[in-house]
């Protein structure tokens, strides 16, 4: 396994309302969504101007059987800090996702 010094990895179980603290959720249950994908982690991550690498083979450990991609960010400051707020703006993506659905 490779160190990654200065760099932050983040997945998407990190952010998942169905997931349990014990399966690798991070956030609050307020502050998590259904389902997130790791684009819309990247846009979040992109929206809030930090530097990132999307791979989208990677499994995550505790679900190794299925390939939910990783996203790796540039990291200046704490990684909970990172967290948290990618999950705020991953939680604005959302609503105006399911806003725009329910336009149709």
């Amino acid at each position: 396994m490779r160190k990654l010094d200065n760099q932050a990895i983040i997945w998407p179980v990190y952010f998942d309302v169905n997931k349990s603290r014990a399966e690798g959720r991070r956030v609050n249950r307020s502050q998590a969504v259904v389902s997130p994908k790791i684009t819309e982690i990247k846009e979040a991550a992109d929206k809030l101007g930090l530097e990132n690498e999307l791979n989208l083979e990677a499994h995550f450990p505790k679900a190794h059987w299925s390939k939910c991609g990783m996203l790796i960010v540039a990291k200046h400051e704490p990684k909970e800090d990172i967290i948290q707020k990618l999950a705020k703006q991953l939680f604005k993506i959302k609503n105006q996702q399911q806003q725009v659905q329910g336009r149709r």
